[in-house]
């Protein structure tokens, strides 16, 4: 079984950060969240794995590269002519899936489950597709499944009145018949080829479609807040506790919690850090509370500041006495303090490169 990966879009609800870097290599726990998804891939026993990207972009390909770190081989598949729909984006994966079999998952989105069961139902039932359902709050954002009884017969993308509370989440396993549903499916109203018509058509031309709630924790991280549950769910559950050798730290400092600390990063007299939280490499932390659930990126440079649930990007340098709470502070993002800014606390969602006077 061949495994494919989306990683293309343009991320227009995360904005701004998006537009300058691939949502895809957002980073969640400082490590960019598609990293999760080959992982869990790589877990299930896949090795042969293709990430769809956008036409043109040379910025994953580096970032991720041939796929060595993980065991397994990447090809990058151009997805020409743009964002046109998940099922445009199977379709575009033709020519690397062939006749296989191949699970389908959505890049953005990070899950607990064991992959192998749900792999291991779908060849022994001889199916042609499995979807993962898994009920939520808010299910007019996604694909929904339409039951008759027991039975599903129809998925419907982003209705405005849901007939399930089920959504379908980005775990799906295809055999070949999936590429004849692309083939007869039409583009919708939104000039996209959804990959909910696919299941449909699947469906409505008696193919075998099987499915099962997913287990254990699933998001779709298509919001800022849906980051910051990402970062707080994933550093719940890291097992780390450990500061790399070279790290620098004071006996004065204080570290409570589950705390990880990177290479050569300086960390202060004053300085107060509260688990789960994770510090990269070559940060410097002077006079300043980090709280929980908070990622620091690599080179970055926090003074006088008490930070807390927020997501800290690679290089950015906050020198503020205001309060930072549930916040994005994107690459190379400066955040510097006027004195007399009120109120104090501050909800932010920074974009790369940006520079704000608190």
């Amino acid at each position: 079984m061949k495994a494919l990966i989306t990683a293309g879009g343009r991320g227009t609800r995360l904005r701004p950060l998006t537009f300058t870097t691939n949502k895809h290599l957002v980073p969640i726990a400082n490590k960019p969240m598609i990293f999760y998804a080959i992982e869990k891939v790589r877990d299930a026993g896949i090795t042969d794995i293709g990430i769809i990207i956008n036409d043109g972009d040379n910025e994953l390909p580096p970032a991720i590269g041939d796929g060595s770190r993980w065991n397994a081989k990447i090809t990058y598949i151009p997805q020409v002519g743009g964002a046109l729909g998940l099922a445009h984006a199977v379709g575009a994966a033709r020519d690397f899936i062939g006749e296989e079999s191949f699970l389908f998952y959505l890049g953005d989105n990070i899950i607990l489950a064991d992959l192998s069961p749900f792999i291991e139902r779908f060849h022994s039932e001889n199916l042609s597709a499995l979807l993962a359902f898994s009920k939520v709050k808010d299910p007019h954002r996604f694909g929904v499944p339409e039951f008759d009884g027991d039975r599903l017969v129809r998925v419907i993308e982003k209705p405005q009145i849901p007939p399930s509370d089920f959504a379908v989440t980005g775990i799906y396993i295809y055999n070949s018949d999936v590429f004849q549903a692309v083939d007869s499916i039409k583009p919708s109203a939104r000039g996209e080829l959804e990959i909910s018509d696919a299941h449909t058509w699947l469906l409505e031309n008696d193919r075998p479609v099987g499915w099962e709630p997913i287990t254990g924790w699933w998001k779709d991280t298509g919001k800022p807040e849906d980051l910051l549950d990402c970062n707080q769910f994933v550093l719940d559950r890291l097992g780390f506790a450990e500061t790399d050798k070279n790290a620098s730290i004071p006996a004065s400092a204080i570290i409570k919690g589950r705390v990880s600390i990177g290479k050569n990063s300086r960390i202060g007299d004053n300085v107060y850090i509260q688990g789960p939280a994770v510090i990269g490499d070559n940060a410097s932390i002077e006079n300043a509370y980090i709280g929980a659930y908070t990622s620091i990126g690599s080179n970055t440079v926090i003074k006088g500041t008490n930070i807390q649930n927020s997501i800290v990007f690679d290089g950015a340098n906050i020198n503020t006495d205001s309060v930072i709470s549930d916040s994005l502070i994107g690459y190379n993002a400066r955040i510097t303090s006027a004195k007399d800014t009120l109120p104090k606390g501050h909800r932010l969602f920074v974009g790369d490169n940006s520079f704000i006077e608190l």
